[in-house]
């Protein structure tokens, strides 16, 4: 089988093309340009990974809404499960920048932070 992937690593945006074996193994990756573009195909088929990046509700924020985001990728079939997990969140006002509004999110080693500062009302 053949899959297709566009390197998202640098500027060239590499089209990359893995040749897959029955068991799901590489049997050879072609079209990168460099060795980062191996690296991120090789992780994207075997285990990828994505930033979460989302708004959570505030309590007595000059805002209705927080950005957040995590601090380091996620397994990208819990991406879901995380939207899912921050849905009913509330963070009360007022937040800075970097700020952790959930510390092991998900029990998966990483944090949920603040993407911006949020003063509280007047």
């Amino acid at each position: 089988m053949r899959k297709s992937l566009t390197c998202t690593v640098c500027p060239l945006s590499c089209d990359v093309v893995l040749e897959i074996g029955e068991n799901n193994e590489i049997l050879s990756l072609t079209g990168n340009k460099c060795a980062r573009g191996k690296v991120y195909a090789t992780k994207e088929h075997t285990a990828p990974e994505r930033t979460l990046t989302t708004t959570v509700k505030t309590k007595g924020g000059s805002l209705p809404l927080l950005p957040v985001r995590s601090d380091q990728p996620i397994p990208k079939p819990m991406l879901k499960k995380a939207m899912e997990a921050t849905a009913d969140l509330v963070v009360d006002a007022p937040v800075k920048m970097g700020d952790i509004v959930i510390e092991n999110f998900l029990d998966l080693g990483v944090n949920l932070v603040a993407s911006r500062d949020l003063d509280r009302a007047h």
